[in-house]
């Protein structure tokens, strides 16, 4: 499975998920993936970590403006077209 949708992770875990993320200076998926293999009892070494790591440099390196500007961008796709679902 490379991909998986949780809902309904309550504040408490998504506080800690943010938490991992900010202490070791990664994503918030990577540190979800990290709680989860915890959580399961699967080992942290090498060859654990399914998820890439060739983004991480970008994690945080946007100012205010840009990141304004890209969800500025976004928007139109929070848009839902009623249409559709008819």
């Amino acid at each position: 499975m490379k991909q998986l949708t949780i809902r309904g992770l309550g504040n408490e875990l998504g506080r800690a998920i943010h938490r991992l993320a900010n202490r070791d200076g990664t994503s918030l998926n990577r540190a979800a993936v990290k709680l989860l293999r915890r959580g399961a009892g699967l080992e942290d070494g090498p060859g654990a970590n399914t998820v890439g790591s060739s983004l991480d440099h970008l994690i945080g390196s946007w100012s205010d403006a840009e990141a304004d500007e890209f969800e500025q961008a976004l928007r139109h796709f929070e848009a839902i077209d009623e249409a559709m679902w008819e």
